[in-house]
């Protein structure tokens, strides 16, 4: 192994893994690989660059701009839209794999890993990445680290400001789409911070008399892991479950607050109704939905 190929976005998860492997002194290659980015995408990405080569003797920083083949790319695939309702999905999956290409390219005749920049929670947890695109790599170094682990690291290496306060998105579409749009969910419910969150305040005595009586989630998630850390029961809700009769039975056996800090289904309006007063919701960006109205 002669060192590494990264591609970097000017996002937190490639600047973490590009300053990882430039601090290995072995030889490493930072594309960029604009395709119709944004400007400030472009902009946090050459700043990275520009830090790396500026203070790592090992970095080679280059930018290939793919928006020219993938424009040809593009008008040789055209299809009629409205009889194929996934092309756009399929033309942003297609950026990530015309960008794993040039990874792989310059992998090879620079004889270096292709190294992924995927963590714990989005690649090898809810499995938000693309097939044989940003998912197509040789190494995985913070695969193990969850989105909020990698931004501790992130300030540990002191990364630019700009890209540590950058809303994370995976950059494959022309209008804006954060990752947390696209999955339903922000990184701290789906980390279980949140949940952390709580727990360490009853723990620290700063919410006297609540405890936790348990934790149910419609899905596996890293919430259902820090109750187990914690010594809190928990319940995953079955595939066709009603998680409104869990729900229902808990808050008619005393409970006195239920507190939404992840969950990710719609919550019926007959629901929202009847227990108005008992809910507490944490996350704003799923605020109890009537029906999806």
């Amino acid at each position: 192994m002669k060192g590494f190929v990264v591609g970097v976005s000017g996002g937190i998860d490639s600047a973490v893994v590009s300053t990882l492997a430039a601090k290995t002194g072995m030889k490493t290659i930072i594309l960029e690989m604009p395709i119709r980015q944004k400007q400030d995408q472009v902009n946090r990405a050459q700043e990275h660059i520009n830090y790396l080569t500026s203070n790592f003797s090992n970095v080679e920083g280059l930018r290939v701009d793919l928006t020219p083949t993938f424009d040809v790319f593009q008008q040789t695939v055209d299809v009629d839209e409205s009889k194929f309702t996934a092309e756009n999905l399929a033309l942003a999956n297609s950026r990530a794999r015309l960008r794993m290409l040039t990874l792989y390219y310059y992998g090879q005749i620079n004889g270096l890993l292709v190294t992924g920049t995927g963590n714990k929670v989005e690649d090898f947890g809810v499995g938000f990445f693309t097939k044989y695109g940003d998912g197509g790599v040789d190494i995985s170094p913070i695969a193990d680290l969850l989105k909020s682990e990698v931004y501790q690291v992130a300030k540990e290496l002191q990364i630019a400001e700009s890209i540590q306060k950058a809303m994370p998105t995976d950059g494959l579409w022309d209008v804006d789409r954060t990752d947390e749009d696209q999955m339903g969910a922000s990184y701290p419910e789906l980390d279980g911070t949140n949940l952390q969150t709580i727990i360490d305040a009853i723990n620290n005595n700063e919410l006297p008399d609540v405890t936790i009586a348990e934790v149910i989630a419609d899905r596996d998630c890293y919430g259902l892991v820090r109750a187990l850390d914690n010594d809190i029961n928990s319940y995953l809700l079955g595939k066709n479950e009603d998680f409104t009769i869990q729900l229902n039975e808990f808050i008619s056996n005393d409970v006195d607050v239920i507190i939404l800090a992840g969950f990710l289904s719609i919550l019926p309006k007959e629901f929202c109704e009847k227990w108005d007063k008992k809910i507490i919701n944490i996350h704003p960006s799923l605020l109890p939905k009537y029906g999806g109205k």
